[in-house]
């Protein structure tokens, strides 16, 4: 009796095993156990969102926090450019020992604040060329300053006045060659010989900060010569009497200019000028300066400028020059 309840207990002991296999390959609870292993339950407890109530904060005024706001800007730039060439006695190609060197110094300050704007304008040019066995000769040579104040009237219109000074440094001459095939100069022009001051008021259309045209409605210009006895060699005299040291002049004058980078490390920069005297004006004076400029790294530039001048109190015909230059420039800010 004993071995056979002994029997039938190992035989119920090897069934449960396979009961619960059986149990366990179900479908149902093989999905079952899938889920709960790859999706977790979530918490279903609620959340509270937290309940924000903004506030008004009163600042103090800016003369407690003792702020102040500059509205004035400033751009500074030197430049100097150098040129020389040098030949032993025997170059077969010929040449001519040379040696060219030019600065050039620029400063512009702008003050806006509300509708009023005032701009600043500084160029101060020179540059010199020694040729072997020649005289001395200017490559470049210009004072030139131009002061404006504005008020603005609509989107892009405004209400100006401006003051524009203009001259050179140093003599100017022409070159020749007498008898002997010496070369002689001539003098044409010096330092406020001749010199202009120019004042106008009117209307200045600037759409955007590159690009403005000012309608001179009431423009005079003064030319001055203080070399009284240029007019000896130079017979035009830039308009003004001979032995004379002034001249004034009424006019209708437009000034349009352009400053803009046209492409990466490439800038553009033009002004032109009419002048159109109210006494005269079958004949009126027109000057374009145009002046390309492409940056090299940050010290090194290369500018192409020219210009193109008609002034019959100059010459009776057009006027050009044209400059290609490759030197040092620094500006700040940077």
């Amino acid at each position: 009796m004993y071995f056979r309840c002994l029997i039938v207990l190992v035989l119920i002991a090897s069934q449960i095993p396979v009961a619960f296999s059986q149990q366990s390959e179900s479908p149902t609870d093989t999905t079952l156990l899938k889920s709960l292993k790859q999706y977790p339950r979530k918490n279903t407890l609620p959340v509270r969102r937290p309940v924000i109530f903004p506030e008004t904060v009163r600042l103090p005024e800016p003369e407690m926090l003792e702020l102040s706001i500059n509205y004035w800007r400033n751009w500074t730039s030197f430049g100097v450019n150098v040129n020389q060439a040098s030949f032993s006695e025997n170059w077969g190609g010929g040449g001519v020992n040379s040696l060219a060197l030019g600065g050039q110094y620029t400063f512009k300050t702008d003050y806006t604040k509300g509708d009023k704007n005032f701009v600043s304008d500084l160029i101060l040019q020179y540059g010199k060329l020694k040729n072997k066995d020649q005289l001395s000769r200017k490559t470049a040579d210009r004072i030139f300053w131009d002061n404006k104040v504005a008020l603005k009237l609509s989107k892009s219109w405004y209400f100006f006045g401006s003051i524009n000074f203009e001259s050179q440094f140093d003599r100017g001459f022409s070159f020749s060659k007498n008898a002997q095939g010496n070369e002689i100069r001539t003098l044409l022009s010096r330092f406020m010989a001749p010199g202009y001051l120019t004042e106008s008021v009117g209307f200045e259309y600037k759409p955007v900060k590159y690009f403005f045209v000012r309608i001179g409605t009431g423009t005079a210009r003064q030319t001055f010569m203080i070399d009284t006895n240029l007019y000896k060699t130079n017979p035009k005299n830039f308009g003004v009497e001979p032995g004379e040291n002034f001249r004034n002049e009424l006019a209708f004058q437009i000034v349009g200019a352009i400053d803009k980078d046209i492409a990466v490390n490439l800038n553009l920069k033009s002004r032109y000028t009419m002048f159109a005297n109210y006494e005269k004006l079958k004949s009126i004076d027109n000057r374009l300066d145009l002046t390309l400029t492409a940056r090299v790294n940050k010290l090194i530039n290369v500018s192409l400028a020219g210009i193109v001048l008609y002034d019959d109190d100059t010459a009776n015909e057009i006027q050009a020059s044209q400059a290609l230059s490759l030197g040092l420039i620094y500006k700040f800010p940077r």
